[in-house]
């Protein structure tokens, strides 16, 4: 029996939605009837007007609006008691409201940003969703959503049983894929980890604010994991969308936006006091790579083992190679060759069928020094090889090793598992369950080798257990780079019953704070001569420190009168000269937050902290 009995007896409406549904399923949009697209089921349409290609949602407008509304009265406060090494990092760790910190941020940091990596909450009706409505009263925050958050939090449950269930998690992702825009550089790159419940959704609303010129993505990630927890399909697989900030041309060629440098070690041989690596074999396997395909490259390798000797013959009817797959029709066997102990080697075949070089003849005897025969009788291979000097022979491992760097782009399905995510927080952290599926670090790690960018600026606006960060962290320690990170997490409390409550943990951002300590310390102590930011400076979006309502000239605060005579400046009362700095740095696009400041003691009435970059 089931012990949560409603109040309400019947759901007539409800149910009648759901009849109509099933006979006009467009009908039925996010739970709400589309009374205009019930009149077209029927045989009703209106005159055609403006149409257009595009996504809408109830709220659509309401989140562009937001998106466009300045946070007022609010500021990031400094929380150095939380912080490490706060006088010399310059990585980030804030608390609050995401939208309302990307707007704090937005002047700051405005184009700074190389990278940013999201995790949201998934669609799935048990993730929090983000209630923008800060800026209103708290009773008129409650009429506008229809919910009141217990604890008066600013997050509600989207329950897959309300109406406007996607329009609800569209309406809190646009402002901040909007705001997250401005912060991008011109070369940057955002990367949305998402699964099915909203690809589609999300995809659509990233072409609006990025163009879908600007579209990379997406990439799919396949899990690794063998759960059968899905009616019908297995889902092994999560997507990461990526859209860049705009394109970059040379010329007529549009940039790569991703790429990386990846080293390449080749086996080294020596003959005769030269040394060459060998590259593949000199034959195709696409459908194009057939003899009938190409007839003029179907001549037969003649090569002596003993000798090492190896020559291209023409020995075979192209007449008949461009309709046959006989061999042995098509072919005849040089004996003179092969009384003198040659082999004939002939091309590998492609998909059942006769195959060909990828050589002419006639290259192939002039440059046949270039040329290697590897394998045994029966299983021979012909292959180039490249000869190269001396000097850039290495011993490793001791085998000679040419190593050559190239520039490689990202595969669009990729191996990473989520197991993977959750093992390594557990283990960092002495226990398991202290949040709930971890991104994988190695994951983090290639998107952040993609970039193609070791001194750049990454930001996370859903950081949850700063797998970000600590990915950061880590592959600034294996390639020397100076990354810096930017984590932003709401802070939602842990439920009482959960691990990380009893573990000490009263919200997410204590479990992802203690996560950048313990990462910083391990791998310090793996790298104790390395030069790795592993610090952090905490701030908490909290209550302006200034009074501008009081101000003159439009609220505009006059830096050297600040200085002269501070005293003329209406200020919160019990407000912090550092909190004041920080609140006039945010209103500034050249001195970021992570800037080191230093106190003046002065002989005014106030003491001022100046910037310093």
């Amino acid at each position: 029996m089931n012990n949560k009995v409603p109040q309400q007896i019947n759901d007539i409406v409800g149910d009648n939605v759901k009849k109509l549904a099933q006979l006009f399923p467009s009908a039925v949009k996010d739970g709400a009837v589309d009374f205009e697209a019930l009149k077209e089921e029927l045989g009703q349409f209106e005159e055609v007007g403006s149409e257009k290609y595009e996504l809408t949602w109830a709220g659509k407008k309401n989140a562009k609006k937001i998106a466009q509304e300045d946070v007022i009265g609010r500021t990031l406060k400094f929380i150095p008691e939380d912080s490490k090494d706060a006088d010399t990092t310059e990585n980030l760790y804030i608390e609050g409201d995401n939208l309302e910190v990307l707007k704090l941020l937005r002047q700051n940091y405005y184009g700074a940003i190389k990278m940013i990596y999201i995790d949201p909450p998934y669609n799935t009706g048990n993730d929090f969703v983000y209630n923008d409505s800060f800026v209103m009263s708290q009773e008129e925050s409650d009429v506008a959503e229809k919910a009141v958050d217990e604890l008066g939090e600013r997050y509600t449950v989207n329950k897959n049983s309300q109406n406007r269930y996607h329009a609800n998690w569209l309406n809190m992702m646009y402002p901040r894929l909007k705001i997250a825009k401005d912060l991008l550089c011109d070369n940057g790159v955002i990367f949305i980890s998402i699964d099915d419940n909203e690809f589609d959704n999300l995809t659509k609303v990233c072409d609006e604010i990025f163009e879908p010129d600007n579209k990379i993505g997406p990439i799919i990630q396949n899990k690794l994991n063998a759960k059968n927890d899905t009616v019908d399909i297995q889902k092994n697989h999560e997507y990461i969308v990526i859209y860049r900030k705009q394109r970059i041309e040379k010329g007529d060629t549009v940039q790569a936006t991703l790429s990386r440098e990846v080293a390449m070690y080749r086996d080294v041989f020596e003959e005769n006091g030269r040394y060459y690596y060998i590259n593949d074999a000199i034959t195709t396997r696409g459908e194009g790579g057939t003899l009938n395909a190409r007839p003029n490259l179907g001549y037969t390798v003649y090569y002596n083992p003993v000798t090492k000797e190896k020559i291209g013959v023409v020995d075979y009817d192209i007449e008949q190679a461009k309709i046959s797959n006989d061999e042995k029709l098509i072919y005849t066997d040089r004996t003179d060759l092969i009384e003198q102990g040659y082999i004939a080697i002939r091309p590998p075949k492609v998909r059942g069928n006769l195959g060909c070089w990828t050589w002419a003849v006639e290259k192939f005897n002039h440059e046949s020094d270039n040329i290697i025969i590897t394998g045994k009788e029966g299983k021979y291979a012909v292959k180039k090889r490249t000869f190269i000097n001396k000097d850039e022979v290495v011993l490793l491992h001791g085998k000679f090793q040419y190593i050559s760097h190239s520039m490689v782009n990202s595969k669009s399905i990729i191996d990473f598992s989520t197991n993977e995510g959750t093992n390594a927080l557990s283990e960092l952290m002495k226990k398991k369950g202290i949040f709930n599926n971890p991104k994988n670090i190695e994951m983090i790690k290639y998107f952040l080798d993609i970039i193609n960018d070791k001194n750049c600026i990454v930001l996370d606006f859903f950081s949850g257990s700063s797998s970000t960060a600590d990915a950061i962290m880590q592959l600034n320690a294996d390639d020397s780079g100076h990354r810096k990170f930017v984590m932003i997490q709401l802070p939602e409390e842990c439920e009482k019953k959960s691990d990380a409550y009893k573990e000490g943990y009263k919200n997410i951002c204590e479990v992802g704070k203690e996560r950048i300590r313990r990462a910083g310390n391990k791998i310090k102590s793996e790298h104790p001569n390395a030069d790795i930011d592993v610090g952090f400076k905490v701030f908490r979006a909290a209550d302006t420190n200034i009074k501008w309502n009081s101000l003159m000239d439009m609220g505009q605060i006059d830096i050297n009168q600040m200085e002269t005579s501070p005293d003329t400046i209406d200020f919160v009362p019990g407000a912090k000269d550092v909190d004041i700095v920080y609140e006039l740095m945010l209103r500034q696009n050249d001195v970021p937050l992570s800037s080191k400041i230093e106190q003046i003691f002065g002989g005014g009435v106030r003491t001022y902290l100046p910037l310093c970059g």
